[in-house]
């Protein structure tokens, strides 16, 4: 099975620029990456894991680079099924969660994120097509339903969260277990459960 993960190295996770500087964000994107990698890895079934990246990006598996839009380069990767995209940014997405969505039988198989966009899905028809924009989970529905796909709505927290804003970096904190998570740590963040409430914060 064909796994592809979209990588951006252009200024990635520009909405982290409150609490990380631009070195940071790139360091601790590749961390989230690298942390993806490894739960596919552990995937107990034969994957072919390709990065698809803006830019070059040292990474334990093959990078394709293609700097055109989100939505065009992923089209360009569902010539063949099955094939899965998994973003790169699931931090806390563990080998059984992904398994759960890569063994669905569906010809599409879509775990939404917790903003309402699309943070992975298994096609198993070449008719699906994706159109990455605003809430592109709904729209990806649509375009399965007017395909006549049979579809599987996964319903997983683990791959729900994306890690985008500053307090998505509780998730990590909290749940993270691989170098995000030690990229965090060594940063000097931590969570502070004071006053009732977790907050993420900088020594």
């Amino acid at each position: 099975m064909r796994v592809v993960v979209p990588f951006s190295t252009d200024r990635p996770k520009t909405r982290l620029a409150e609490v990380l500087t631009p070195d940071e964000r790139r360091e601790f994107a590749e961390a989230m990456l690298a942390d993806v990698l490894d739960a596919l890895d552990a995937v107990d079934r034969d994957l072919d894991v390709t990065v698809l990246a803006t830019d070059s990006v040292d990474v334990d598996a093959p990078v394709v680079v293609d700097d055109r839009p989100l939505t065009t380069a992923v089209n360009d990767c569902l010539d063949s099924v099955p094939t899965a995209v998994v973003m790169a940014d699931l931090a806390i997405a563990t080998p059984d969660a992904l398994s759960d969505l890569l063994d669905s039988a569906a010809d599409l198989a879509i775990a939404a994120g917790l903003g309402g966009g699309t943070n992975a899905f298994l096609a198993r028809n070449s008719t699906f097509h994706v159109d990455y924009h605003g809430a592109s989970y709904r729209d990806h529905l649509e375009i399965a339903d007017e395909a006549e796909l049979s579809v599987r709505e996964v319903d997983s927290r683990l791959l729900a969260v994306d890690i985008d804003e500053p307090e998505d970096l509780a998730e990590v904190l909290l749940h993270g277990d691989g170098a995000a998570l030690d990229w965090l740590v060594d940063a000097g963040f931590e969570l502070d459960v004071g006053g009732g409430r977790v907050e993420v914060v900088r020594e």
